[in-house]
């Protein structure tokens, strides 16, 4: 990923906050076979290697389940904006896009052991139904989670390097940054007002 010096963020632990936060990806891997995607929740672990282990679970008919031992790319985005060059009331000014995305590099590990890939179920579903008031309940000894086990295969990956781009207009002065926070908040939606709030952090 292209980050020029004023958007690089290198905070391993402000990274897997990131990472936590907006945990849907998009994780690609590259083969012989060419270059695949897939949609998908990834759990990272930071006590797990250097930088990290990312873990997840893809539909066994999924082909690339045999990209196992390739280099693979998860990508991690993040609240996103259109900046407009009139809001920074300066001349000579040009369109651009605010956002915030963290890239994590390894190599695609299998996981086939039923125990494990349970494992990895039994964290997904805490992390996204445990805060529920009623979370859907996850048995791996039943029949009916036996044969979901008998269709998904888990996989992890640790990670080997990890970039982090918060493209912030951290490169224009502090008033014409106001403005734009401003001019974000004013057009109001998710993604201005979450862009606006960063620009606001980064300026602390």
């Amino acid at each position: 990923m292209y980050i020029p010096a004023a958007f690089r963020e290198t905070d391993t632990a402000r990274l897997h906050g990131f990472m936590r936060e907006h945990s849907f990806a998009l994780l690609t891997s590259h083969s012989e076979r060419g270059l695949v995607a897939s949609h998908l929740p990834l759990l990272v672990d930071p006590t797990r290697g250097p930088l990290g282990t990312l873990t997840g679970h893809f539909a066994k008919a999924n082909e690339q389940t045999l990209d196992e031992g390739t280099e693979c790319l998860a990508v991690f985005s993040g609240p996103h904006a259109y900046i407009s060059p009139t809001w920074y009331e300066t001349p000579n000014t040009v369109p651009t896009w605010n956002y915030v995305a963290v890239h994590a590099y390894g190599t695609l590990k299998v996981v086939e052991d039923k125990t494990e890939l349970s494992r990895i179920l039994e964290l997904m579903v805490e992390k996204y139904e445990g805060h529920r008031p009623q979370p859907w309940p996850f048995d791996g000894g039943t029949d009916f989670h036996q044969k979901l086990l008998d269709a998904i295969v888990g996989f992890e990956i640790e990670i080997t390097r990890l970039e982090g781009k918060w493209k912030l207009n951290q490169n224009h002065p502090a008033e014409r940054r106001q403005r734009v926070v401003a001019a974000l908040t004013a057009a109001g939606g998710e993604n201005n007002e979450a862009v606006a709030k960063l620009m606001e952090e980064a300026s602390r």
